[in-house]
């Protein structure tokens, strides 16, 4: 015989009533257990040294902060002392900046003013 699919959706419907009823919980000893999990997998605060070594990392590692270092020296140099064929405009600007009688067009960049007539 088969039965009438209105009683059996009704009947299902009463026990997923009853399961509402009444939710399962977890015991206590289970959410310990979880927030003692929870607690050690949380990130602890980084020292110097740690912020150190995530900051070399986001740079590019080893390799890319070597040169940039170089670079920056390199570029740290020219600027204070250039070699003979580069103006020395660091120079001229520290000049420009304790004497008020200097003339700004003494600054024109690597003598190509004076290439072009």
């Amino acid at each position: 015989m088969m039965m009438n699919n209105m009683d059996s959706d009704n009947g299902l419907e009463a026990l997923f009533e009853q399961a509402r009823a009444h939710p399962p919980r977890p015991s206590e000893a289970l959410m310990a257990r979880i927030m003692a999990d929870a607690t050690a997998a949380q990130a602890q605060p980084l020292g110097f040294v740690d912020r150190l070594r995530a900051l070399l990392h986001k740079l590019g590692g080893g390799p890319a902060v070597s040169g940039l270092i170089t670079a920056s020296c390199l570029g740290f140099w020219l600027g204070v002392a250039p070699p003979d064929g580069l103006p020395d405009l660091a120079g001229q600007l520290l000049v420009q900046q304790s004497d008020t009688a200097y003339e700004a067009t003494d600054l024109a960049g690597f003598g190509w003013d004076q290439d072009e007539g």
